[in-house]
């Protein structure tokens, strides 16, 4: 194979994952072992997993638009290890979701915007991840929709559930309008040059003025009052995410 083919397949690190969490919810399911740590590995080797999706969203779609320099950066491959800050886009992320029980956004992939042209398609590209998130949340939804989530095996659609919570948290999050994250990503080809200018000194710290929006109970309740409304619009019973919640975070 030669090793441009290899910058476009996904990497043994995501293949490992995605194996991790097909074995965790078949021992959830089955209820084999100690169900509370196979709910544990369900929902966090899922979220991971769907943070690759997240970052490969960009990736991607900034690939179709002229940036072949997202190739020979590995991001097609799926390798949270390619990504440019691993801090920001996976142990940050997953740190909040431990402690917080909600989908923080993580830092996203570094795209050539030169190469990219059009306003419309920058926006493409900064709405692409938070779009993988809302897909997963409905694809997560669907079994409960088609009442195939029932009374039995309930520690695994109760994770499962979680699972999809997480995503609906991270989606709302990430389209928030605010310098570095997706949101102003999507706003910011249209805006003034000025404008751009002065939210770029705000930019990295964007995720940390989130983290401390939320640390405020005001915020933080009006926040998850929304989360919540749209988990149940969208389909996911409460009662089994607060289920879920508590086999992932069982220390709390």
């Amino acid at each position: 194979m030669r090793p441009a083919d290899r910058q476009r397949r996904p990497s043994w690190i995501f293949l490992g994952l995605v194996a991790l969490l097909v074995l965790s919810a078949a021992a959830t399911w089955t209820g084999l072992g100690n169900v509370r740590v196979d709910a544990f590995v369900l929902v966090g080797s899922g979220w991971l997993v769907s943070l690759c999706l997240h970052e490969f969203g960009h990736a991607f779609l900034a690939y179709r638009f002229g940036d072949g320099g997202v190739v020979e950066r590995g991001y097609l491959t799926l390798n949270p290890l390619k990504y440019s800050n691993v801090l920001l886009s996976f142990v940050l992320p997953l740190v909040f979701v431990l402690l917080g029980g909600f989908g923080m956004p993580g830092g996203a992939v570094w795209v050539d915007r030169a190469r990219i042209g059009g306003r419309a398609r920058h926006s493409l590209v900064s709405g692409a991840g938070p779009a993988f998130n809302v897909v997963l949340a409905v694809a997560l939804a669907v079994p409960f929709w088609l009442g195939a989530a029932n009374s039995t095996h309930v520690d695994f659609w109760s994770a499962l559930a979680f699972l999809g919570f997480l995503q609906v948290t991270a989606s709302v999050l990430n389209l928030v309008p605010m310098p570095g994250l997706d949101g102003y990503g999507i706003l910011e080809p249209w805006l003034p040059p000025h404008w751009r200018r002065g939210a770029a000194m705000i930019a990295p710290y964007g995720m940390l003025l989130i983290f401390a929006l939320l640390w405020e109970p005001r915020v933080n309740a009006l926040f998850f009052r929304l989360v919540f409304f749209l988990a149940d619009l969208v389909g996911i019973p409460l009662g089994a995410v607060a289920t879920g919640d508590q086999l992932f975070r069982f220390w709390t």
